[in-house]
């Protein structure tokens, strides 16, 4: 035998024994297409995905969107939280040892009993004691040298070079939470620095909140005049009253009056504890020019930390090692214990070793991936892919089958929360209007876009009816929402044997044309009317949605513009008030309808407090109701506010109301305990893992095929072969000749 053709005897035959090999070793059963690591899908980390770009800011001060809340709750520690199993949503301990009731003061500081009305009530103080021995999570702002300093509080550009994240400093620290932390946190609220969403609402509810923030931003501002101002302002030297430490382990807050909503805000991440020295360590030279900020590097006690947070690629949660603060809870429905979800009762959390959220900025991808095994969840903060797959489940037999067959877990669960479409307040052609005649004209154009606009006929088409229509701004389940013919707004809609039916698209053109804009043309001058939208754009498919509008306002003859940007470009539109129409939503943060009535309370207003007044409403009489609400408790009294309150916003439309949503959650079948809720914003730690079930299954659905290679490569070799042979043939018949 030649020696050529013994090397490619050798060859097939070692192949032949490495593909044997590798077959019987299952190496050729193994996905090859897995996006993470050798081993991670067997380890026990939670994977699911993000669509838009990376968090806007994971401050607890700013942060206030529900794709930062996943991050945000998992981090850091509020004194309360609610409840996982429990519904209606209750209350229960999370930092703080227990929840308290307030002590009431009338204006001479004598002490008022419980049911003391609240008009008799100056003072509420709330003095909340915490759990003793919570820690924050190891981080390079508490690493202290052999001296006792602080390691990496005077750092210089220069010490910073070759630094790009956290896990780029060689030693951390940690230290015990203390009352000290969340009276820094709440004074930062006031910061001129920080600039919270929430600093209006809780300047008027905490005692000498509002004269501290006033102090804060004139110091400041004077510095910053005189070019002393230093880069952190160190909110320990002074303080306000309705924020203090008694001792290490006692925070007492003092509230204006009666508010009982209090308790709720203190559920949420703007009440979570700040270390000084977290704030101090991301305030030195050269941090910010490496995206080493408090708004991407949350610094808590949660039972994560940030362990990576590459900007819009991938983010990495990593259970805190000293936290020992929360256990599984063992109280919930008879529906919960036949679902499983009592199983795990009074064991220490989180169950989860560590969580990775990839970006998924198409739908599809990410859907795709979700039912290859490869995202636990599809997107934890966020309620429609459950309702999304049952409407498919129910659309498709198929669908249904396959969704059967890979065991997903689709639950719904009934939500407090509304999508509206907004006017911006500000703006000259929908807004308030510079004069009574064109405040009024102004109201009937909204008015007449209100009735145009069919969300009947939107929650048919993109929520699959999985939605209800909204008369107002209160949502199902809240004091104030008030269902059947009395709640039916009638400026909208007419009522017909107690149903709501959408009044007559001739009298919304009636309105309009009273508006100045008969036939949507500006009857002045005969330009058509052009009003502009500014939309979210992103992953999930916006074109149809957009090209819907379009056609409601088309009804009347006006052109509607779009305008999309992502979510973090809209987000700065709003700030700065420069959006004409827009559509947003709001999940509640507490079960009570002040949540959502706020959303159009005057000194909220985005625009100019940086409030959630995102339409820059401005009504004096709903403001002085308003304020009134708020220090009522649930009732008859409370309700008769509300329901005046609602009339107004129905007659001026600064809002269409939109649609109330229906939630649910997506898991697959090794996720454990999953309930969904869009109002519980830490669920992360109550999640566990199968993660040798889902190893399996992943093998098992995305198992390469590989005949058509092997066929491909019979084929090449039946082609070769001849070829091979016949210019062989053709070589020897050459040298043949040469030699003769």
């Amino acid at each position: 035998m030649r020696r050529g053709r013994l090397w490619i005897l050798v060859l097939l035959v070692a192949l032949v024994v490495a593909l044997a090999w590798g077959w019987r070793a299952g190496a050729f059963n193994q996905p090859v297409n897995s996006p993470y690591a050798a081993g991670e899908i067997a380890s026990n980390t939670l994977f699911t995905a993000f669509t838009q770009r990376s968090p806007r800011t994971l401050d607890p001060a700013v942060s206030y969107s529900s794709d930062e809340s996943i991050y945000t709750y998992a981090v850091y520690q509020p004194l309360y939280q609610y409840d996982y199993l429990k519904r209606p949503y209750t209350l229960v301990p999370n930092a703080a040892a227990e929840v308290v009731e307030p002590q009431l003061l009338d204006a001479q500081g004598n002490v008022l009993p419980p049911d003391a009305p609240g008009e008799a009530v100056a003072q509420s103080v709330y003095d909340i004691p915490l759990k003793r021995g919570i820690r924050f999570a190891p981080h390079p702002a508490f690493a202290r040298n052999e001296q006792g300093e602080l390691r990496y509080h005077a750092l210089s550009a220069d010490d910073l070079e070759g630094v790009r994240r956290i896990g780029d400093f060689d030693e951390t620290g940690t230290r015990e939470l203390t009352a000290h932390d969340y009276v820094y946190q709440i004074r930062r609220l006031a910061s001129p620095r920080v600039v919270s969403p929430i600093y209006g609402q809780m300047a008027g509810h905490l005692v000498g909140m509002r004269e501290f923030g006033d102090a804060l931003r004139e110091r400041d501002a004077a510095a910053r005049k005189a070019g002393t101002a230093p880069t952190w302002l160190d909110l320990r030297e002074a303080g306000f009253a309705g924020a203090e430490a008694l001792d290490d382990y006692t925070l007492r807050l003092r509230v204006i009056g009666k508010y009982p909503q209090i308790n709720y805000w203190l559920a949420m991440s703007f009440f979570s504890p700040m270390a000084w020295e977290a704030e101090r360590f991301f305030a030195q030279p050269g941090m910010a020019e490496r995206n080493l900020a408090l708004k991407d590097w949350p610094v808590g006690t949660g039972p994560y930390y940030m362990a990576n947070n590459e900007i819009n690629w991938r983010i990495e949660l990593r259970r805190n090692p000293y936290f020992d603060s929360l256990t599984y809870p063992c109280e919930g429905s008879d529906a919960d214990r036949a679902a499983g979800l009592l199983a795990d009762c009074g064991k220490p959390l989180p169950f989860i070793d560590r969580a990775v959220f990839s970006i998924e900025k198409e739908a599809l991808p990410l859907q795709g991936k979700f039912l290859q095994g490869y995202y636990d969840v599809p997107q934890i903060e966020r309620g429609e892919y459950g309702v999304a797959f049952r409407v498919a489940a129910e659309d498709s037999p198929d669908k249904a089958a396959l969704y059967a067959e890979r065991g997903l877990q689709l639950p719904l669960a009934v939500e407090a929360g509304l999508w509206y479409m907004g006017f911006n307040w500000r703006d000259p052609v929908v807004g308030a209007g510079d004069t009574p005649e064109q405040a009024e004209r102004n109201r009937k154009l909204r008015q007449a876009i209100s009735i145009a606009v069919d969300w009947e006929q939107y929650v048919a088409i993109f929520e699959a009816n999985q939605a209800q229509p909204a008369n107002g701004p209160v949502p199902p389940g809240m004091v104030g929402h008030v269902e059947g013919e009395a709640g039916i707004n009638r400026e909208v809609y007419d009522v017909v044997d107690g149903r709501p039916v959408r009044k007559s698209l001739d009298e919304a053109k009636r309105l309009l044309a009273e508006a100045g804009y008969p036939n949507g043309r500006e009857a002045a001058s005969g330009r058509p009317l052009v009003l502009h939208y500014d939309a979210m754009g992103g992953a999930s498919g916006s074109r149809p949605q957009y090209d819907w509008m379009q056609r409601q306002f088309a009804k009347l003859g006006i052109q509607l513009e779009i305008r999309s940007t992502d979510y973090n470009r809209f987000q700065e539109k709003m700030r700065n008030g420069v959006a004409q129409i827009f559509m947003w939503g709001w999940l509640a943060d507490y079960p009570d309808a002040e949540n959502f009535l706020f959303l159009l309370y005057g000194p909220h207003a985005k625009a100019e407090n940086d409030g959630e007044n995102a339409a820059n409403y401005k009504n004096a009489e709903y403001d002085a109701l308003f304020e009134q609400m708020r220090y009522l408790d649930d009732g008859p009294e409370k309700a008769e506010v509300i329901a005046r309150m609602v009339a107004i916003v129905q007659r001026e439309a600064p809002w269409m109301f939109g649609y109330f949503p229906a939630s649910g959650g997506a898991y697959h079948q090794w996720v454990g305990n999953a309930k969904p809720s869009q109002m519980m914003r830490n669920g992360l730690q109550y999640l566990k893992l199968d993660p040798a079930l889902r190893a399996q299954k992943v093998s098992e659905w995305n198992r390469p095929v590989w005949w058509p290679l092997a066929a491909l490569a019979l084929v090449l070799a039946l082609i070769i072969w001849p070829a091979a042979r016949l210019l062989r043939r053709r070589e020897r018949a050459t040298a043949l000749e040469e030699r003769a």
